[in-house]
């Protein structure tokens, strides 16, 4: 089975360099997985910059149904995954089969118990992401996916990335989870093109005010983990890690859903962005950026 890639690299505005294989096209949909993250912590940071939400808030008191044994879980500690709650173990994660809906997801994470208290260590957690986007929507007192749309999507004219998936059949025979299941931790589909703007106009401050920018792009915890090179971690900000590339400063992230995978890099002092996408479980991301670094694409 063939899998299906879109590699792209960008420098200011300007592509320079693109690959496609398999069946995909230009504005080919993928699901994103956990890069859905990035796009969850800007939604919480703009309510934070218009006073309705604080990083400070406690999950327990904005959102109903919370374990007493969350108590002195913060927005940040979510953002930051310093909450202390577990990825999707102990149980199955995410998977095709059976389907999970919206409600099974979310009665999971409700259930999930503290390993460590807040803020104690770093413990990858998509699960702090639900309850990140089910923190928006209690704040807003509506829908995630409409204040998602409006707030973020909309004024940077990311008209191609979405919730929803995009109508299309995979066409490359894997099967494919729907994400609607993760709001806010791997729920969003999108384009490499889309994902270039966003970096570059997150980065350069067409959203986000220049506090928020520097809580998101500041390390709160150096994650003590093992990363795929040629990546290497130095902290995590909130829903990106902080590392280098080839010894230039880079902010990243991977994403993994049952039949896609995705890395976004951003070269700050670059001004590049490093996209890849995949369908299929034939292709590493990291793998791909490995042998980018040997082409004149990047010139790093």
């Amino acid at each position: 089975m063939e899998s299906t890639t879109e590699v792209l690299v960008t420098r200011g505005p300007a592509v320079v360099h693109e690959r496609r294989t398999g069946a995909v096209g230009v504005g080919k949909h993928f699901q994103i997985a956990s890069l859905s993250k990035q796009f969850a912590a800007a939604a919480a940071l703009l309510l934070a910059e218009e006073g309705t939400l604080a990083l400070t808030d406690q999950l327990v008191d904005r959102v109903p149904g919370c374990p007493s044994s969350w108590a002195g879980i913060t927005l940040h500690h979510l953002l930051a995954h310093t909450s202390g709650l577990p990825h999707w173990d102990p149980g199955p994660g995410p998977s095709p089969r059976p389907p999970l809906s919206r409600a099974d997801t979310v009665a999971h994470v409700m259930r999930l118990l503290p390993s460590t208290a807040p803020g104690q260590r770093w413990h990858y957690s998509s699960p702090g992401y639900v309850l990140t986007a089910l923190l928006v929507e209690h704040t807003t007192g509506r829908p995630y996916a409409d204040i998602l749309r409006e707030r973020v999507l909309g004024p940077l004219g990311l008209s191609r990335t979405r919730t929803a998936a995009p109508g299309h059949r995979d066409g490359t025979g894997t099967e494919v989870m729907d994400p609607s299941c993760l709001p806010g931790a791997g729920d969003l589909w999108s384009t490499a093109g889309d994902l270039a703007r966003w970096a570059r106009a997150l980065e350069r401050g067409h959203l986000l005010g220049p506090d928020s920018l520097r809580a998101m792009f500041t390390s709160h915890i150096t994650p003590r983990i093992q990363h795929p090179m040629p990546l290497t971690v130095t902290g995590y900000g909130y829903g990106v890690f902080l590392g280098t590339l080839a010894g230039h400063p880079a902010r990243f992230h991977h994403g993994d859903n049952p039949g896609h995978r995705s890395l976004l890099v951003r070269l700050p002092d670059r001004d590049t962005s490093i996209i890849v996408l995949t369908r299929g479980n034939h292709t590493d991301p990291y793998a791909v950026l490995s042998a980018l670094l040997t082409t004149p694409a990047l010139r790093l």
